[in-house]
């Protein structure tokens, strides 16, 4: 038997913008329009009940389907009860998966999902993930198996990979994808034997060059018995690569179909003169079918564990250096998937608006943005301006919905109902470089700067506020009025330089100048509430006992430690460099250097770019071995600034109650002088003994063991010792030995290994002179201009260090990753205190007051739907045996963390909530070798509605639709 799939992969954005490839304008880059394909294929599908089409990208169906009168729409509902048209993996894009975090996936598929589901009443049962450039543990587990899917279909694995599974027909494997659960985790997985494009001499596009079955007697050139013959060939090719008697073939490309005629009389000629052959059997398809097809072969497959990064298409063309392309625009992307999450709580809590503001526009954004070429950092930069463009438009209109929310859901008279707010609050989206006006102001008499936070967490958080002042004569007070401890630091340089080009830059203002001080305080919110603090003048000037400046210190020891807390640092005076950490909590003490790199980009055709990275040598160039250094201190945090060079600066924070350090970094621009592209890594060097071995996130969710120089899958050949040991990071990377662990924690996705033992490293900014040889034919040389000059392009970042008892780092890491998602939220007015005082709740939940989530239970999800319910999501965020304590079964009390509402009814769903979980079943496969069964996995049962509690598993996510 041979099988038919007839698609057209439409990138949402790549050398064009979306709508341009929408519309299909601006042409003379890339002959596409999306619009004319779905016309056409609609058509096509009319005009003969056995044809079929899969379609993937639901941003672009839902831009047609809003233009399309009843009719037209009626019609096409026909053709997908029919299933003559299947959506497939029905996301709004298709996600990238080594850039993305598994929110953002979850997220962007639900958006596709859910109007699949609204429009057509269907569930799509099969993942296409055809072009994104290698693939993680969590789309085959989470967003595969959760999802209800049954198979998962893609072309992009190793070449060596490749070359061994078409050797031992195992390029369809069973997927399991999550060591935490085992056999239920399990997906029908098919890498395709080259690509997902067709087999050489069947594409059919209109303007191509194509031999068409000529089968018309009367005319010259009659070739149905070659044509025949061809495609028998091409077929038995990949028989012999396949497992059973059913093979599947590609039918289209990128932007493919634009006369879907062209396409479709041709595979219907080849349909009936193969069949009548007799040696195959040729027929339209759809990947569920298929995997039907195969599962009905009864075969036993091939086992799959861990993922398929990282990805090369040949010896030196590794596609590891996307993990950190366009830095600034992974950081964009991941701020605002923390702040849509905190949004559509605070829009929940006062009840979804039906008219107004809202917080789709961000979702759309963010739905686009998680695109193979979007996060990944591998579009021309007109396209990548296009996707900041709408993430700026999305976080305008879900910071307006957020600014006018706050005061209807604090002020005590409205009891969280308001038509129009009274007051709004200002936000600052650049906080980071000290622009953010209300702060910077000079508070007017008789009122105090208000401060909300507000804690999208499940869970009670102590954290530092750090906002720009001018005014060191300044108290800060809690919600109940009491003084509280505060601390100043000077501003550096860096931040002004950054602050006066990049303001203008981003917003278009020129801003004034520069702040003079960083005030910071400590703050404690409640779980999913907020707490309020009061700034205002001090009653008479001179030093508070409250109000502490930092000191610079001019150390003449050797030795320099810093730390108000358990966690210490000593730097070289000499080198002015990192050599220990010591906590004196745990009793860890570790020598550890942390230094600046870079990597030379090779000259070599296959150089680095957007996508690849290829370092013209294994050793990395050293940024400065002497650094000059800067020491304040004060009573909640110590600060150490290094200059490394003209372009690399950083500052190094150790917080009172904190158990890491913060590196903030500023990096750029990176000087092209030489003409040679650099890729800038920080390197944290220890002397423990980790014999190769490193653990990475898989897209912020379970961590995978990595060991340098090998796969489990196939014995490597080793030709880039660097780049084809990267893997991506969303959420952090360790090491350990027998005693301890040292962990780093990233707010962004970005690229990382561990090239020698006792190292991590990380990438953080890459700025590369040659053009591109990956299709893009631009160099990946980001400038950002103002007024006339330009500049290559300056990024600011953290990243984060932790030590720890070997065995203890999860708790660490779980819970501060937590926290660098999802970041307070503040907003800030000047208002007199007294009276906001006795006319607004200064603190409180949304749950009952004395309860939080457990502290092994991330709330992910807390949404109102147009149709009135709720979307929650609750995940576990501990793999089985990852810890000693928190990787057991949790619950949490619905009763109690919705205090105040009366749930009325309760139904789980699937991940997407577009259908019913006691409806979802799941395909069982016969596995390879595999002898007896292992542990059922630890899950949570039913929902009790007398006692309304969830229980979840180690590293399960329950998704509920509520009503209230």
């Amino acid at each position: 038997m041979f099988i038919w799939f007839l698609t057209s992969h439409d990138d949402v954005g790549w050398l064009k913008t979306i709508d341009q490839y929408y519309v299909g304008s601006n042409n003379s880059i890339q002959g596409a329009c999306v619009e004319n394909i779905l016309d056409s294929v609609i058509m096509s599908l009319r005009r003969d009940p056995n044809r079929k089409f899969v379609f993937a990208e639901m941003v672009f169906f839902h831009r047609w389907w809003e233009r399309q009168n009843p009719e037209i729409q009626k019609e096409v509902r026909k053709l997908v009860d029919a299933g003559q048209l299947e959506f497939v993996n029905g996301g709004w894009c298709m996600h990238d998966e080594a850039a993305t975090h598994y929110i953002d996936m979850i997220d962007q598929t639900t958006l596709g999902h859910q109007l699949i589901k609204n429009q057509f009443n269907k569930t799509p049962r099969a993942g296409w993930q055809i072009d994104p450039f290698g693939h993680s543990a969590v789309q085959a587990y989470l967003l595969g198996v959760e999802l209800g899917f049954d198979s998962i279909h893609f072309a992009r694995i190793d070449y060596q990979d490749r070359e061994k599974r078409q050797e031992d027909k195992s390029l369809e494997v069973i997927w399991q994808g999550s060591r935490t659960f085992g056999s239920s985790s399990q997906i029908f997985a098919n890498a395709f034997p080259v690509h997902y494009s067709p087999p050489n001499g069947f594409s059919f596009e209109v303007n191509t060059d194509f031999n068409p079955v000529q089968d018309d007697p009367l005319l010259f050139d009659f070739n149905v018995e070659i044509r025949v013959n061809d495609f028998i060939n091409s077929a038995m090719i990949q028989a012999n690569v396949t497992r059973t008697n059913h093979i599947m073939w590609t039918m289209g490309d990128d932007f493919q179909y634009q006369y879907a005629e062209s396409w479709f009389k041709q595979m219907d000629k080849l349909i009936h003169y193969v069949n009548k052959d007799g040696r195959v059997n040729a027929l339209y398809s759809t990947p569920s079918m298929y995997a039907d097809a195969k599962r009905a072969a009864s075969e036993s497959w091939p086992l799959k564990t861990d993922d398929y990064f990282p990805y090369a298409i040949s010896a030196n063309t590794y596609f590891t250096g996307f993990f950190t392309s366009r830095p600034t625009f992974k950081r964009y992307i991941r701020m605002l998937s923390g702040y849509y999450l905190a949004a559509r709580q605070i829009e929940f809590l006062i009840g979804r608006r039906s008219a107004g503001p809202n917080t789709y526009s961000l979702s759309d954004a963010l739905g686009i943005a998680q695109h193979h070429d979007a996060v990944s950092g591998t579009s021309r930069l007109h396209t990548t301006s296009d996707y900041a463009k709408r993430l700026a438009i999305g976080a305008s209109e879900a910071e307006i919905t957020v600014s006018s929310a706050l005061p209807c859901l604090i002020d005590s008279k409205l009891n969280g109902q308001c038509a129009t707010p009274t007051m709004t609050f200002s936000q600052c989206q650049l906080l980071n470089i000290s622009f953010c006006p209300t702060t910077e102001a000079d508070i007017p008499e008789g009122k105090s700067l208000v401060v909300v936070a507000y804690n999208p967490l499940g869970w009670e958080r102590i954290d530092f506020v750090r906002i720009p002042v001018n005014d060191h004569y300044l108290v800060v007070k809690d919600s109940m009025g009491k003084i509280i401890e505060s601390q100043y630091v000077e501003l550096d340089n860096a931040t002004r330089n950054m602050r006066s080009f990049y303001v203008e830059a981003y917003i278009g203002i020129s801003p004034k100048e520069a702040p003079k001080y960083w005030l910071f305080f400590q703050a404690s919110v409640p779980p999913l509430g907020w707490n309020t603090y009061f700034i205002s003048k001090a009653s008479r000037k001179g030093n508070s006992k409250s109000v502490y400046v930092s000191l610079v210190d001019h150390p003449k020891n050797e030795t320099i430690v810093i730390g108000p807390g358990n966690l210490k640092l000593s730097f070289s005076s000499a080198s002015g460099q990192l050599k220990r950490m010591f906590n004196s909590k745990s009793g860890i003490d570790m020598p550890v250097q942390q230094s600046y790199h870079w990597y030379a980009s090779s000259e070599e055709a296959e150089s680095s770019d957007a996508y690849h990275f290829r370092p013209n040598a294994s050793t990395p160039q050293v940024v400065s071995r002497s650094v000059p250094l800067k020491v304040t201190r004060g009573p909640l945090v110590h600060e150490v600034h290094q200059q490394f060079n003209s372009w690399v600066y950083q500052i190094i924070r150790v917080f009172k109650d904190k158990e890491h350090a913060e590196v903030e970094f500023t990096i750029g621009p990176i000087p092209t002088e030489n003409t040679v592209g650099k890729e800038i890594i920080t390197r944290v060097t220890t002397n423990m003994s980790t014999e190769k071995v490193f653990y990475t996130d898989s897209n912020g969710r379970d961590f995978l063991k990595r060991v340098r120089d090998y796969r489990a899958d196939w014995p490597l050949a080793v030709t880039q010792p660097i780049a084809g040991n990267y893997y991506p990071i969303n959420l952090g990377i360790f090491i350990e030995d027998m005693k301890s662990e040292l962990s780093v924690l990233v707010d962004r996705a970005t690229g990382g290994s561990s090239i020698n033992d006792g190292e991590i490293e990380l990438m953080l900014h890459r700025r590369i002179i040659k053009d591109d040889t990956g299709g893009l034919v631009e160099p990946l040389d980001e400038l950002i201009c103002v007024n006339g000059t330009c500049e290559g392009l300056t990024i600011r970042g953290n990243y984060y260090m932790s030590i720890n008892e070997r065995g203890t780092g999860s708790r660490w890491r779980r819970t501060t990753g937590q926290e660098i998602y999802s970041p307070l939220l503040l907003a800030f007015s000047h208002e007199n205190a007294q009276n906001w005082k006795s006319s607004h709740l200064t603190k409180a939940t949304a749950m009952d007051a004395n309860y939080s989530l457990p502290l092994n239970v991330a709330l992910i999800t807390l949404q109102e739907l147009v149709d009135g319910s709720v979307l929650l999501r609750i995940a576990h965020l501990y793999e089985a045996g990852e810890d000693v304590e928190y990787s057991s079964l949790a619950k949490v009390e619905l009763k109690k963390m919705f205090a105040g509402k009366t749930l009325k009814a309760l139904k789980e769903t699937s991940l997407s909530a577009n259908q019913d979980k006691s409806e979802m079943k799941r395909t069982t496969w016969e596995v390879e070798d595999q002898n007896g069964s292992d542990p059922d996995p630890i899950r949570g049962g039913p929902v009790d509605m007398s006692t309304l509690i969830v229980e979840l598993g180690p590293m399960e996510i329950r998704t509920f639709l509520l009503r209230f």
